[in-house]
């Protein structure tokens, strides 16, 4: 039995509506805009935590502003809390534990009065003023160190505690710099040497030599140097990384590493870099392979808009300060390491960067928005989309879904995937499955394995192309993991300048298809929409990158 549970809340029967998912602010929002009640809502609970005798627990509430608490208590018909006479507004956190609470979530913590056992397997709970019901709710099953939130129709929706809920980031107008790897590994080195106040650097995993020296010679000037990467990487963390990460401490780096029982997502996954007032967003990882430009075809773009740059920074402070965060001298204690290898191939540098006009600048990230933002891309593309991806797999086919229906529209689509000998047999079936539907429905529809030709060894870039004027580029890769469990970081970047960047980036890496032809532009087929999902769950693809974390 958990003692006071947070609970996925339905609010059935409540005076006044109930507070709808797109309402729910993440733990560390506020919830500015929602609409208010009459009464108290309750909006959310937790009622497993990971720690002893489930310690901890709470009950969120959506309180009128200036509501008196005194006049409620709330009951799960065994015990009841007893709630203060204090005025309050918007999100609250009940608890009979507020010390604890407080270091959970960054709602106002309101200390009740009184007993509610909750079992973690279920339970009901009641709001009331008076001898009144004002707001209802109940859970299920609560999963260890889920919040629960509750939709206009009562249905709950579990996630790791602490996870944020960003709104998309919009800039208008301005440059950014557009670069490709490993034509130009210099850009990103360039935007982190030329800080001088600040570096918040995010990453997945971390063993450039080069990078580590930047951050060093930055901290040792005075610059505030921050790293935060995953420590949980599935292929572990490695020597290289460990000592680089020992030197970066050493020379006043702060790193921290995100994961263990507090982590709200699977994966910490994204690649940027915040330097003084100008950010860095890519598709490859800190690692000679990536930024190094000795292995890997990626892009990346340089961005200075003031309000992106300050997502970012939003970003990387709410993923730093999540109690998940470990100091690397916390999580290194008693480990060793295993050798890990590092690339070290050199490649001709046939795209230089360029500085480019683009109309708008969006930041996504994920879990929060980017799957709908994404989507919404795809199916608003009018004329052609440009796909290249390292692989397309797992259960959750929604871009490839969105993709294949905008071909049964009349788009032009052409998806480029790797032949790294990892992937190599799963995407050539794709490749395959893609052109059989593209013939059986007359689309035009185009997918081919990349042939490096001596470029680069292996696409890992996740970038789309939209109507040759709408560029997606960061970490995201087309799996159901990366868009729901993972943390990822998107720029989407409108513009014919910025467009015909990227396309002809594209174009050259499409023109080394060196597994055949694609197929022709076919017309448009009445064949129903749901055949190549159907199909592509059953040919699911599993392998040891299909959460997106080499991706």
């Amino acid at each position: 039995m958990a003692r006071l549970a947070v609970v996925c809340l339905l609010v059935a029967g409540a005076v006044g509506p109930a507070v709808g998912a797109a309402a729910n602010a993440g733990d560390q929002s506020s919830a500015t805009g929602a609409v208010q009640p009459s009464q108290p809502l309750i909006a959310a609970v937790y009622p497993n935590p990971v720690a002893d005798g489930d310690r901890g627990e709470f009950v969120v509430l959506d309180v009128p502003n200036g509501m008196d608490l005194g006049r409620y208590r709330l009951t799960d018909g065994d015990g009841a809390l007893v709630l203060p006479n204090r005025t309050v507004g918007g999100r609250v956190a009940v608890t009979t534990a507020p010390a604890t609470v407080r270091n959970l979530t960054r709602y106002t913590v309101v200390a009740a009065n009184g007993s509610v056992a909750l079992a973690n397997g279920g339970e009901r709970l009641r709001l009331y003023r008076g001898n009144a019901t004002v707001a209802r709710a109940r859970y299920r099953e609560a999963p260890e160190g889920a919040i629960g939130r509750f939709d206009d129709r009562g249905a709950v929706a579990w996630q790791p505690l602490g996870r944020t809920n960003r709104s998309v980031v919009s800039a208008s107008g301005g440059t950014v710099r557009a670069f490709t790897l490993p034509d130009a590994p210099g850009v990103p080195l360039d935007v982190l040497r030329g800080a001088d106040r600040r570096i918040l650097l995010a990453g997945y995993t971390f063993t450039s030599e080069r990078v580590a020296q930047a951050l060093e010679r930055a901290a040792r000037r005075g610059v505030d140097v921050r790293v935060l990467l995953d420590g949980q990487p599935v292929d572990g963390i490695s020597r290289r990384q460990a000592r680089l990460l020992d030197s970066l401490v050493d020379a006043g780096v702060t790193v921290d590493l995100l994961g263990g029982p507090y982590g709200r997502y699977a994966f910490h996954h994204p690649k940027y870099a915040v330097a003084d007032d100008r950010a860095v967003v890519l598709t490859e990882n800190w690692k000679p392979a990536g930024t190094g430009g000795h292995a890997s075809r990626g892009w990346g773009a340089v961005v200075s808009q003031s309000r992106i740059v300050g997502g970012l920074v939003e970003t990387f402070r709410a993923d730093a300060g999540w109690r998940g965060a470990r100091p690397w001298s916390q999580v290194r204690r008693g480990r060793s390491f295993e050798r890990g290898g590092a690339s070290n191939g050199s490649y001709p540098n046939h795209r230089t960067p360029e500085t480019v006009a683009v109309n708008r600048t969006r930041l996504l990230v994920a879990p929060d928005n980017a799957g709908r933002a994404v989507t919404a891309a795809l199916d608003g593309a009018d004329d052609s989309i440009d796909v290249i991806q390292m692989s397309i797999d797992g259960p959750d086919q929604r871009f490839l879904r969105a993709t294949v229906q905008a071909a049964r529209r009349g788009v032009d689509v052409r998806v480029l995937l790797s032949s790294a000998w990892y992937v190599e047999d799963e995407n050539r079936r794709l490749v395959e499955h893609l052109r059989e539907v593209a013939e059986r429905e007359d689309l035009p529809l185009a997918a081919r394995l990349a042939d490096p030709g001596g470029d680069f060894e292996k696409i890992h870039a996740k970038g789309v192309v939209i109507d040759g004027d709408q560029v997606l580029v960061g970490s995201l890769n087309w799996n159901g993991e990366s868009v729901r469990q993972n943390r990822e970081v998107v720029l989407s970047l409108s513009g014919e300048a910025v467009g015909s960047y990227y396309r002809d980036a594209f174009e050259a890496d499409w023109g080394g298809g060196g597994d055949g032809p694609s197929l022709p532009v076919g017309v448009l087929a009445g064949v129903a929409g749901c055949v190549v999902l159907a199909v592509l769950v059953a040919r699911r693809i599993d392998f040891g990158e299909n959460v997106g974390v080499r991706g």
